[in-house]
């Protein structure tokens, strides 16, 4: 689970005809430059965040300190005493993060034009696309969980690797976090993967490798290799569910022609893996 679009933008329905003016090769350059500054930015913004928190946890220390006469000592005091982010501090950096740069690919890269935006409201009052968006929905989570049962049968139980900043952030802050799960993480997530990387290959006419690539994408950024303890098969687990459940959006976006649809789909999901993690212990 993963800053959203602003309440009153409306996400786009690309055209499924590539323009006149493409040139060949070009739709799969533009992604991978799309990926590449997304990846960019995504560093850029996590590594200012956590220079912002070291700043603030640095003078918050230096302060008490100095209210109470101690000093602060060596550099591994220091360190000590600095810590490591919280929950609600590492799901803000997140949010910054990776909601920026959702934000900052879809305003300079993939901004919807106007006809896009009246496509999108249109699909949005057909009520076929919330039928599609249940039904999504829950082809996802039956698949996501078949998928985690059939794995466990041959003794692949993988640990998601933000599983424990969930449960912290659960015990601690669950307002916040259902309002990060279900609505705001969803939002930027698709308007990122949906919107700007799939949508790119699916305007050229490729949707089929727009789907694959940016499922792929979204697979990784959710399990990053040597983040976790689990082993090749459990991240290839959790790839195989991610990766679906990327697809399967990607596919009720091109389906139903508005970004709103995955964005619910994809809250729906969050909404039942953490009611599955408060009332069952679920992971």
């Amino acid at each position: 689970m993963s800053a959203t679009a602003p309440a009153s933008m409306t996400p786009p329905l690309p055209p499924t005809v590539p323009p006149a003016t493409s040139k060949p090769g070009s739709p799969l350059a533009g992604f991978f430059i799309d990926l590449g500054i997304a990846a960019i930015v995504l560093f850029g913004l996590s590594l200012m965040a956590g220079l912002v928190w070291g700043v603030y946890r640095g003078i918050m220390v230096g302060y008490a300190a100095a209210k109470s006469g101690d000093t602060v000592g060596s550099a591994a005091d220091l360190t000590a005493q600095l810590g490591q982010p919280g929950a609600l501090a590492q799901i803000l950096m997140a949010l910054i993060a990776t909601g920026g740069a959702a934000l900052l690919l879809y305003f300079w890269r993939r901004r919807a034009t106007p006809v896009e935006q009246a496509a999108s409201r249109s699909a949005a009052r057909r009520p076929g696309t919330w039928g599609w968006t249940v039904l999504v929905a829950s082809g996802v989570v039956i698949g996501s969980n078949g998928i985690a049962f059939l794995a466990k049968q041959a003794g692949i139980e993988p640990v998601p690797t933000n599983l424990g900043l969930m449960e912290q952030a659960l015990s601690r802050f669950p307002l916040f976090l259902a309002l990060f799960a279900v609505v705001l993480a969803p939002a930027y997530e698709e308007l990122l993967f949906r919107r700007v990387l799939f949508g790119r290959l699916w305007q050229a006419g490729r949707p089929l490798l727009g789907m694959l690539l940016s499922s792929l994408a979204f697979a990784l950024v959710h399990e990053i290799p040597g983040t976790s303890a689990n082993g090749p098969l459990e991240i290839a687990q959790l790839w195989l569910v991610y990766g679906g459940m990327g697809a399967a959006f990607a596919w009720l976006y091109q389906k139903t022609g508005t970004l709103w649809a995955p964005i619910v789909a994809h809250g729906l999901n969050n909404a039942i893996a953490l009611a599955a993690l408060v009332f069952l212990g679920l992971h």
